[in-house]
């Protein structure tokens, strides 16, 4: 195993309008305290509970996915929680994976894309 799913986040126009929709539907906790993630405007966790955590993030020039029409695809992706960023980044490369966005000073995770293209996350625990 290289990783374990953390969370699965989905880009949207008001994190915490989604949250709250996602809150009611699971019976989770939204912005539940987590030394995993911080949240504000831009980021809303729900805590649902069965386990999984959803998450999502501000995207300012989002486009609605129209079902199932190819030009306004679903937006998402999945975050993995790793105990080393730098193996886990090599072992995914041998995978296929490609980088979209390699990590930066102070930041703990990558930004991947699958053989496929659909992005996903490497965080470092």
């Amino acid at each position: 195993m290289i990783a374990r799913l953390q969370c699965t986040v989905l880009d949207c126009p008001d994190p915490q309008e989604l949250g709250y929709f996602y809150a009611a539907l699971t019976g989770g906790d939204v912005d539940r305290p987590d030394p995993q993630w911080a949240t504000d405007d831009d980021w809303t966790t729900v805590h649902t509970p069965g386990g999984p955590v959803l998450a999502f993030q501000r995207a300012p020039d989002f486009r609605r996915p129209r079902w199932p029409d190819p030009d306004h695809p679903q937006q998402f992706h999945l975050d993995f929680a790793v105990p080393d960023l730098a193996t886990a980044h090599a072992e995914v490369l041998a995978l296929g994976a490609e980088v979209l966005d390699h990590v930066a000073s102070g930041r703990s995770w990558n930004v991947y894309a699958d053989p496929a293209g659909h992005p996903f996350c490497l965080v470092g625990h």
